[in-house]
């Protein structure tokens, strides 16, 4: 799997020395969403194709986790999940002190800002006193401010955060909400609970958006000459599926092809602030999503739309479909327009690679799990990863090729969840993803010591302790 570099005069430009960061990412977006990625997606992407035209497509990107907590959680700390603790209801899962994308860059000079769903706790949960600070969120591992949302628009309380402080305690009552023709996981979908006066679920998009062009407008305002890097949460198109007027009934692919259009307008309208206050050539901006949707085979048959592409599965599944992530640099001056990487990448590379691009050190006693991609955005084409862990279970492992999975089934979303091995039979999936993309050919048994090596170096990892 090699990087195809289509232009290199492109190196000789001048590029800033640290150039301003805006990470996009979206929630609950497929792989065979954006057009760039699949060329037979029933959904014009035309902002996100744009973006790949003008940089770099990743193929083999991976969240660490195919589910919201575990992907955040490897993407803002350069760390596996299985190394964390979860219980976002109740505490923060950044621990004091832990090395972030933020704090690193903000240790470099950069002003740093997050807007969106945030999903990784605070500390004193879920009966927090409204009238204290909110600790252990994005203000407190390194971001200067933060607006958003505690968790997924589907998971109630529902209300704004504003740095520390909850704009208005969620001292209401919504009841739940479902769609006919969907299935209770999909559609307008939301849970019942509370929520502060005023949230409206169909504005929060619109509010992020204007959230993040002020943010980026502000920037180009200030006089301190710093660079920054802006990190941008989206809550779709993750349930519930609220498209606002201007793109109901716009996609072929009914409520969810809608509001990824309304996603792919927003990143749009991100990447025009920066041209409008002439930022477009000085800033990295990458887009991806946090895992897979939630697409069922059903739906593939209604809408003739793949969401996951030629992949198999679906959102928390083990399957390529729940964890491989569309993914693109766009950075002028330095990453070729139009090129493609195959190599393996996963979120927990980010740490790494900013940090190099900032010309940060990361602290010698962090433990990482962060590869910098800056030489595969330079065109290279050696692997920077020997070996990948996906999951919070520690069940799938890749190794080149090979991509082994601890056990029978999907693991997640998908039918059949787990399969009880047979006498004799297969425990686990082992798949060559060079010539099975689709993972439709189980080699667990014909090739036992690439099962042997990958189980062993799994293992290891099942080991580590969570802290």
């Amino acid at each position: 799997m090699r990087c195809l570099i289509v232009a290199v005069a492109f190196l000789v430009g001048e590029v800033s020395a640290q150039p301003n960061i805006v990470f996009i990412l979206a929630d609950d977006m497929g792989y065979g969403d954006p057009g760039c990625f699949n060329p037979e997606s029933k959904i014009p992407t035309p902002h996100i194709d744009g973006l790949a035209a003008q940089g770099m497509r990743f193929t083999d990107a991976h969240a660490p986790g195919s589910y919201c907590i575990p992907s955040r959680y490897g993407l803002l700390t350069g760390r596996y999940p299985l190394r964390a603790k979860f219980a976002v209801r109740k505490r923060a899962a950044i621990r004091p002190g832990q090395p972030t994308i933020a704090s690193v860059l903000k240790g470099k000079g950069y002003a740093t800002a997050m807007v969106g769903k945030w999903h990784l706790g605070f500390d004193g949960g879920p009966d927090f006193d409204w009238s204290k600070p909110m600790g252990g969120g994005p203000v407190d591992v390194g971001f200067d401010s933060y607006f958003g949302i505690p968790a997924s628009l589907d998971i109630p309380p529902y209300y704004y955060i504003r740095d520390r402080r909850a704009l208005a305690p969620p001292s209401g009552r919504i009841g739940a909400k479902n769609t006919k023709g969907w299935t209770d996981i999909q559609g307008e979908f939301w849970r019942a609970g509370g929520v502060a006066e005023g949230f409206v679920h169909e504005e929060v998009m619109p509010r992020f958006e204007r959230e993040a062009v002020s943010y980026i407008d502000g920037r180009a305002a200030a006089k301190d000459g710093k660079p920054f890097f802006l990190y941008v949460a989206f809550t779709a198109p993750h349930t519930p599926w609220l498209p606002t007027k201007a793109f109901k009934g716009k996609s072929a692919v009914d409520l969810y092809g809608d509001f990824v259009m309304q996603v792919d307008a927003t990143v749009g309208r991100i990447v025009s602030a920066l041209k409008r206050n002439g930022m477009g050539e000085d800033t990295l901006v990458v887009f991806t999503s946090d895992n897979g949707p939630v697409w069922y085979p059903r739906d593939v048959q209604k809408f003739g739309h793949r969401s996951v592409g030629p992949l198999r599965g679906m959102k928390s599944d083990g399957w390529e479909g729940g964890h491989r992530m569309p993914f693109v640099v766009r950075w002028p001056g330095r990453v070729a327009p139009g090129s493609v990487c195959g190599q393996t990448i996963c979120f927990t590379d980010m740490l790494s690679s900013f940090a190099e691009v900032a010309g940060a050190s990361l602290p010698e006693a962090a433990v990482t799990d962060s590869r910098s991609i800056v030489p595969l955005l330079e065109g290279g084409d050696q692997p920077i990863r020997d070996a990948t862990v996906l999951r919070l279970n520690v069940s799938v492992m890749r190794e080149g090729k090979w991509k082994l999975i601890d056990h029978l089934g999907s693991g997640g979303f998908s039918k059949p969840r787990r399969v009880k091995p047979t006498e004799g039979g297969a425990t686990g999936q082992l798949y060559d993803l060079e010539a099975d993309l689709g993972e439709t050919k189980n080699l667990w048994q014909e090739r036992p010591e690439v099962v042997k090596r990958l189980r062993a170096r799994l293992a290891r990892y099942r080991a580590i302790r969570p802290r």
